[in-house]
């Protein structure tokens, strides 16, 4: 065995233990998960232990605190392999093939077509652009439209990163009401577990762990909302303390603004993972500046200067998006998203009592628009004797959207703005000051029209509001009544009016009263105002078929990533956002991929007969129009301002209408048009991909030809033989609905304490309601678990399937393919006998490593002609050519043992200097990106100096250092790690009676 000081010549720095490799450490036997390079204490080693006493556990060694011996290729004992068909050597190959992470110099797609999801090629595209040998770290901002599933790019993404060894520890950062669907789409479509950490989560896991240890330790994949970890004060020295394999930022548009509490918590992540995965359909807010400093998160050397950069050049390897009609979408979308139908607009003529208020707003609030030569700048407008009796001219617009949105609406903002004019009297008076006849005059305007608006009753009685009326029309009209399994979904800007809604239409429609609260049936209510959890059960609930909930009443706080397209296609917008983006953030709800039905939308236009009035004909139908012919031209909605933030659009629209300009107007000088094309790229399909070639896949040798379900079998019937239902609780069946198939398997975890013990990190909720510890149903059949799983979503109680899907990465398969990796003795390989074999052939795994601990290189090897004429072929060929695989018969005894034995350190010299010979070559392959980036860096650090400030130019200078840093990191280091796995040699005699009656 070799000792820390044999290992310390192999350079500083260098990380010698790749996972798969077994150690020794306080005289325990562990197998190597992960390692990584440490400032201060060596090499730190997560690993999970192999021999009797640890076996199962898991542990974090640092080298510079503990002995740590990796085991000595040449001291590997080979021992005779008699099981049936040499399985147990089959085994032990395949999960060595499956523990190694695949190399630095591997680009290609390794599990992309494995998971339970449609095998579109351009959901792989982010995956492969962001291991493309561009992109020094897999970092990418995945910016497709609404709907077209980025959550699933995701989850493809990780499942690589996993598959290299660089997805041990992930946080998904999201926004609270998408928490739960983000972690049900990785579980159920990819087998990655999510802990959800929300603040309770959190909370609970604090008492359970001893005080002052980091929560975000106790769990190595979690999920947790924006909301709850943005809070840095709280968060900030746990943060600090931990690094990430990958994080994910989900809609993260929200941090472009600088100084804000999720910038600060992005500043704080970005440097301390290796993967860092953006998403978001609005990343642009139409500043050239901001979307830089977005992209520097990802790259902080990738645009020298932030007022002038090149979208394809710059950002082609960090940056992609897609609309529906890009032509790859467009063509492999298929049936798997509807398309919309037109936006129907059935006009809500004003009730008698709302024409007052049409009234009392165009005579003392909103004058009709002012001539140029009329308008004043003194904060009134001053037409003839025309006067707006508010000195804010932005307020008086408020007062009517609320009134679009609602009488209701419209009373409680009088109220407040009547609390604010007092108390500024009341302030007023205790200085002294006479009372302002502007304030005075506002306050009288606001009592006329607190008095109008309490004319209108709030019971929701036919005749009391147009809006109103014409809602209950259309949800009868849609289908939506007791006994009808017809859903919609109903957006208004205001709470008040969602929460009186929620309380007036079901009765209107035939179902019982309801204040629309968790244990309401028909009616569900969601806002911002309900904490994380509570918008968890309102999503889940209506995204059950069989859940009696038939109305969702929400606010914009559901118009960012939630899906509500399961059971719904029907969406009505009550009031309508004086922004495209946010129409178009709210129809994506149900328009999205595998939306299987129409989406239908419907906007109430409330129209008044008032001469010279604003109504919903102004702003909000004009606005529809637009948003529905560039949804036709270009899949999007998002450049026809030029403003790229909902509050922003909105906010600028309203200042054109306050100083007397149109909608018209507004759309056709977009800020944009005069920025050279350059949004015209960033917002156009940016990748550095060719359409319709499908994504290169990753060559990964097996001796299962890849497959798990065989795999998985033979290591089942090799740790447990014909105990496995005495053991683990092991049964099979067959689901009679599906043809042809349908085989499932269960477990019992409770009889398994490893499982089990692996299992904890699986969403609580579903181990709970599925009663996983006692029962875990699993198939590879994907028919039966995409039925399973569009039956959880019919479910009434939950949407967790019955059966899970078993892919690569699924915790149980992870569990066998470590058993099986420890069968044989510490430093022992096993010796197959096959007949085809003519001279010994040691098969020898070599890695190449960098400063990190990842590999850059990894070799299979075969090994003969020892011990004077050594040559070095592939493993792969070698084991064809012996027909090692389950046909081939255990028909006698390996040869010679120790004269083989004694052969090992000689074959483990020529694969050493067989792969030392070859590094020139492999160092090339790597060297090549490594080279380009480093001219980028160069450049950029040259470009970046002039002109610039001590301060920044101290910032240029770590950046670039810190970066040279990183590059001289992914260079390979140090000699190869060298394993002899086993030999292959021909039978000296048939096989004994023992032999003939163990197979």
């Amino acid at each position: 065995m070799a000792d820390q000081g044999n290992a310390r010549t192999q350079g500083e720095g260098e990380a010698r233990y790749p996972p798969g490799a077994q150690i020794l450490v306080r005289d325990e036997e562990w197998l190597v998960k992960q390692a990584k390079t440490t400032a201060h204490d060596g090499d730190m080693i997560e690993a999970v232990g192999v021999s009797e006493f640890v076996r199962d556990e898991e542990a974090v060694f640092f080298t510079q605190i503990d002995r740590v011996d990796l085991l000595d290729p040449e001291d590997t004992r080979l021992v005779p392999d008699r099981s049936s068909y040499f399985r147990r050597s089959r085994l032990f190959l395949e999960a060595v093939l499956r523990k190694t992470p695949l190399p630095q110099a591997e680009r290609g797609l390794a599990l992309a077509d494995r998971f339970l999801l449609d095998p579109l090629v351009y959901q792989q595209r982010p995956a492969e652009l962001a291991l493309s040998m561009r992109n020094l770290q897999p970092r990418i901002l995945i910016a497709d439209v609404v709907g077209l599933g980025k959550t699933l790019e995701i989850g493809l993404l990780l499942a690589e990163l996993i598959r290299r060894g660089r997805g041990e520890r992930i946080l998904v950062v999201t926004p609270q009401s998408v928490l739960e669907q983000f972690q049900h789409e990785l579980w159920t479509r990819f087998s990655i577990p999510l802990v959800r950490l929300d603040s309770l989560g959190i909370q609970r896991i604090q008492r359970e762990i001893p005080a002052g240890r980091n929560p975000f330790t106790h769990y190595k994949r979690v999920i947790i909302s924006v909301d709850t970890l943005k809070n840095i004060g709280q968060y900030r020295h746990h943060l600090e303390r931990i690094e990430w394999d990958a994080v994910v930022i989900d809609e993260s548009h929200n941090l472009i603004n600088p100084g804000s509490q999720r910038r600060a918590l992005a500043e704080i992540l970005a440097p301390r993972t290796d993967a860092l995965l953006l998403a978001s359909a609005t990343p642009h807010n139409g500043d050239k500046r901001s979307f830089a400093d977005l992209i520097s998160l990802l790259d902080p050397a990738a645009i020298a200067n932030p007022d002038h950069y090149d979208a394809e050049k710059d950002l082609g390897h960090l940056f992609i998006r897609r609309t529906k009609i890009s032509p790859e979408v467009r063509d492999e979308l298929g049936e798997e998203w509807a398309d919309r139908g037109p936006t129907l607009s059935p006009h809500c003529p004003a009730t008698e009592a709302e024409e007052r208020i049409f009234a009392e707003l165009t005579e003392h609030w909103l004058p009709p628009a002012p001539t140029s030569a009329e308008f004043g700048t003194a904060g009134l407008w001053q037409g003839g004797d025309k006067q707006s009796v508010s000195t804010d001219r932005l307020f008086s617009f408020n007062l009517l959207k609320t009134f679009l949105s609602s009488h209701v609406a419209l009373k409680e903002t009088v109220t407040t703005r009547e609390k604010t004019l007092a108390k500024r009297t009341s302030d007023a008076a205790e200085k002294g000051f006479a009372p302002d006849p502007a304030v005075e005059r506002e306050q009288g305007a606001l009592a006329r029209l607190r008095a109008l608006t309490e004319s209108i009753g709030d019971g929701g009685a036919p005749g009391d509001s147009a809006k109103l009326d014409k809602l209950v029309e259309q949800l009868k009209e849609i289908g939506v009544r007791p006994g009808s399994d017809k859903r919609a979904v109903v957006f208004s800007e205001r709470v008040q009016t969602l929460k009186w809604l929620a309380k007036v239409v079901p009765p209107r429609l035939g179902f019982p009263p309801s204040e629309a609260t968790e244990k309401a049936t028909a009616v569900r209510l969601m806002h911002g105002g309900l904490s994380d959890d509570e918008q968890q059960k309102v999503i889940v609930a209506f995204g059950l078929a069989e859940n009696p909930v038939r109305l969702l009443f929400t606010g914009d706080v559901a118009s960012e990533g939630v899906n509500l397209h399961r059971q719904c296609h029907d969406l009505i917008h009550y009031d309508i956002p004086w922004s495209l983006i946010r129409i178009e953030q709210r129809n994506g709800r149900i328009d999205r991929y595998g939306q299987q039905h129409e989406p239908c939308f419907r906007a109430l236009i409330l129209t008044t007969a008032t001469p010279g009035a604003k109504d919903d004909r102004t702003v909000a139908e004009k606005l529809l129009q637009r948003e529905e012919e560039a949804h036709k031209l270009n899949g999007t909605a998002e450049a026809e301002t030029g403003y790229y933030r909902a509050e922003e659009e909105e906010r600028r629209l309203i200042r054109e209408l306050v100083e007397g300009g149109t909608v018209e107007e507004f759309l056709d000088t977009a800020p944009g048009a005069e920025d050279d094309g350059f949004l015209a790229d960033l917002f156009g399909q940016v990748d550095a991909v060719s359409e319709h070639e499908v994504p290169a896949r990753a060559e990964v040798p097996s001796l299962f030809d890849g497959d798990t379900p065989a795999f998985v079998d033979a290591a089942l019937a090799e740790l447990y033989e014909d105990r496995a239902e005495d053991l683990i609780g092991l049964s099979r069946a067959t689901d009679p609905k599906v043809e042809g198939g349908g085989e499932y398997l269960s477990l019992s975890p409770a009889k398994a304490p490893d499982l089990l013990h692996r299992l904890k990190a699986l969403p609580p909720s579903y181990l709970k309601e599925q009663g996983v510890a006692e029962r875990m149903l699993a198939t590879f059949d994907r028919t039966l678990a995409q039925r399973k799983l569009k039956e959880a979503q019919n479910s009434r109680d939950t949407n967790w399937p019955e059966v899970s899907f078993l892919t690569d990465i699924h915790p149980v398969v992870e569990w066998l393919t470590d058993k099986v990796l420890v069968q044989f003795g510490r430093q022992e390989a096993p010796v197959i006998a096959s007949p085809y074999v003519r001279h010994p052939t040691f098969l020898v795994q070599g890695i190449y490593s960098n400063a990190l601990g990842r590999p850059t290189v990894v070799q299979w090897m075969a090994v003969t002609g020892l011990p004077s004429t050594p040559l070095v072929t592939s493993l792969s060929a070698a084991l064809d050519a012996a027909r090692v695989g389950p046909r081939l018969a255990v028909t006698g005894e390996p040869r010679d043992i120790e004269g083989i034995n004694a052969l090992v350190p000689a074959a483990v010299s020529a694969a050493r200097d067989h792969l030392e010979r070859s590094r020139r070559a492999w160092d090339d392959l790597i060297e090549e990106p490594l080279a380009e980036y480093r001219k980028q860096l160069t450049e950029w650090h040259q470009d970046s100096l002039p002109g610039t400030t001590s301060r920044r130019r101290q910032q240029i200078e770590e950046t670039a250092k810190k970066q040279s840093d990183l590059l001289s990191q992914l260079q390979t280091t140090g000699r190869p790690l060298l394993r002899v796995l086993a030999v292959l040699d021909k039978p000296a005699r048939p096989a004994t009676p023992a032999t003939i009656a163990e197979n």
